[in-house]
């Protein structure tokens, strides 16, 4: 087990996602750990949404980690490869305000394209943040072994599923939209993980630091 200890300890994230409800799915229960922790920034960047739906994303980030910001855009739902241009100035344009520590992005084996094309992208954009690419269960069945993990404990795993239904209720009919399944997907990873509950994550370059005991 590795630990996380940027310089400082200040931790500042920025979260990625293509829909409204992926960085909850992906890393709502990450983010309620760090919920209260010194020194720490979260910041949210959601690329798709109808008006009812970027509602619901710009209130639901500060429900997992209060203090959150969320910027939403409108580009169009399942599109995103055609609007590379877009996708692309929109990350670079955050990547001049935003130095993120940790970078929480889809995975790039993704089988949704939008969320392919963003974690793809992220690791052009901020190459000196460490980059950890969420997983999120659908019908395709793309998943796969993580190499990272992030422990959670059994409230943070039930707050974890009382948000989602709380933050997105346009999802909750859904027939993949429920507690077994959200549930289920953070057991089997905290058994890989030996715990009751964690997020996984794939981890593509980590930069350790032996001599100062900390990587990123």
């Amino acid at each position: 087990m590795i630990g996380v200890t940027p310089p400082g300890g200040r931790l500042d994230i920025l979260c990625v996602g293509a829909h409204p409800d992926d960085i909850e799915i992906g890393c709502g229960g990450t983010l309620l750990t760090l919920a209260g922790r010194p020194s720490t920034t979260v910041h949210g960047l959601v690329l798709t949404g109808t008006p009812e739906r970027q509602e619901e994303a710009a209130a639901a980030l500060p429900q997992f980690f209060p203090g959150a910001t969320v910027r939403v855009l409108d580009l169009p739902d399942g599109r995103l490869p055609a609007h590379w241009d877009a996708v692309k100035e929109t990350l670079e344009d955050s990547a001049r305000d935003l130095r993120p520590t940790v970078v929480l992005a889809p995975r790039v084996d993704d089988a949704h394209q939008d969320h392919r094309l963003l974690g793809r992208l992220v690791t052009t954009v901020w190459r000196d943040a460490l980059v950890l690419h969420y997983e999120i269960p659908k019908w395709d069945g793309d998943l796969r072994p993580p190499n990272a993990y992030v422990r959670l404990t059994e409230t943070e795993a039930h707050r974890k599923v009382e948000l989602l239904h709380r933050c997105f209720p346009s999802q909750g009919g859904r027939d993949w939209w429920d507690d077994e399944v959200f549930r289920g997907l953070m057991r089997l990873r905290g058994m890989e993980s030996r715990s009751r509950y964690a997020e996984g994550f794939v981890c593509q370059k980590l930069l350790v630091d032996i001599a100062a005991g900390r990587a990123g």
